[in-house]
């Protein structure tokens, strides 16, 4: 789907959290041997990461940022006409996550609520839900959350254990008469979903003692059919197919090229990809900012973790030309050209259990 144009929208506030306690790839020396962890480290550029405890959840961070960011918004609970919960880290089997959240922060009854299930693509595709329900469901304001936690992850598979970080995101999206247009690309390959997955323990493959049982794979990582595989090569193949067409086809739809763009945020992957994609496509890296050196491949967050990280001041107070794109588990791939600026953005939010209250 290529330039799907949505206008009559604005992004009026980003708040990120992220857990309080930052881990180092130190923790893996022994496990790992200090080599391999820093073969890893120089490749993907994963410096630090911060990891939830056990019982932190990524609702609980995406909570903590909504709850900041309508304090300094000062937007009224009450007139949030649907929160959409794009995660797939959920609290329950069920119910939906998007219902307890509406509860924790006090919207009203009123207000429509659900989940999605999405990972590295997820802000963006976040992006064209919300700006659909405002340009053709009469919602005036959307609530938008977003975020992962690394609970599925084994912490003796090196391929993906030094990589992957926790944190949360909240964007609200409100009704504007302003000019201006979001310009969405959007696609997805199902025929790539065996290279990112978690391959039992739901319905398709059930949980058993099996499922559950580590063993070591060809490269020494050891791993549960429950916990998260990843064929690093296909990832990297594909994003070298997909994401410079990406890019291409959002920029020729809305009509603009690098040297109109002020910033470039792409789904924090690893810095390897992203300073490959950078030269191929003839973007200067200082207009693509980083941010997993400090916090890792934050899934659905990555891309709001990244403008709150290395573009709040300026976001706070101009409007910028921005270019963000997501790509990865599904295959999904999703980018999007708007302006954004002047917003409500506060700074990063360290969250710690001691400030967590989300039983049902």
């Amino acid at each position: 789907m290529s330039g799907v144009r949505i206008s009559g929208m604005r992004i009026a506030g980003i708040a990120s959290a992220v857990p309080d306690r930052a881990h180092l790839p130190t923790e893996f020396y022994e496990l790992f041997g200090k080599e391999e962890v820093l073969k890893v480290v120089n490749s993907t550029g994963v410096h630090k990461r911060h990891l939830a405890p056990p019982g932190m959840c990524t609702s609980d961070l995406c909570v903590a940022a909504a709850n900041r960011l309508l304090c300094e918004g000062k937007w009224d609970r009450q007139s949030i006409d649907a929160v959409i919960f794009l995660s797939q880290s959920p609290d329950y089997f069920l119910p939906f996550t998007a219902a307890l959240i509406q509860r924790r922060l006090g919207l009203s009854t009123e207000c429509a609520a659900f989940d999605v299930n999405l990972g590295c693509s997820g802000y963006v595709y976040g992006l064209w839900l919300a700006g659909s329900l405002i340009a053709g469901g009469g919602m005036r304001r959307v609530l938008l959350l977003m975020g992962d936690n690394t609970s599925h992850v084994s912490e003796e598979d090196k391929s993906v254990a030094l990589i992957f970080g926790d944190a949360g995101a909240a964007s609200i999206l409100d009704k504007t008469e302003e000019p201006g247009e979001f310009i969405f690309v959007l696609g997805t390959d199902g025929r790539g979903a065996k290279n990112l997955i978690i391959p039992a323990g739901r319905c398709r493959k059930p949980s058993d003692a099996t499922t559950r049982l580590r063993r070591e794979d060809k490269d020494g990582n050891r791993r549960s059919e429950e916990e998260l595989y990843m064929n690093g090569a296909e990832i990297f193949a594909f994003t070298l197919a997909e994401v410079p067409k990406m890019i291409r086809q959002v920029l020729t739809a809305s009509e603009k090229n690098i040297e109109t763009i002020d910033s470039v945020i792409l789904h924090q992957a690893n810095k390897f990809i992203l300073e490959y994609l950078a030269k191929r496509m003839k973007i200067p890296m200082e207009k693509m900012p980083l941010s997993l050196g400090e916090y890792g491949n934050t899934s659905s967050a990555s891309i709001p973790v990244t403008m709150t990280h290395c573009l709040r001041d300026q976001l706070s107070r101009r409007k910028m030309d921005l270019l963000l794109g997501g790509f990865g588990i599904g295959y999904s791939w999703g980018a999007v050209t708007c302006t954004v600026g002047e917003i409500v953005m506060p700074e990063m939010i360290f969250l710690g259990m001691d400030e967590i209250d989300g039983k049902p």
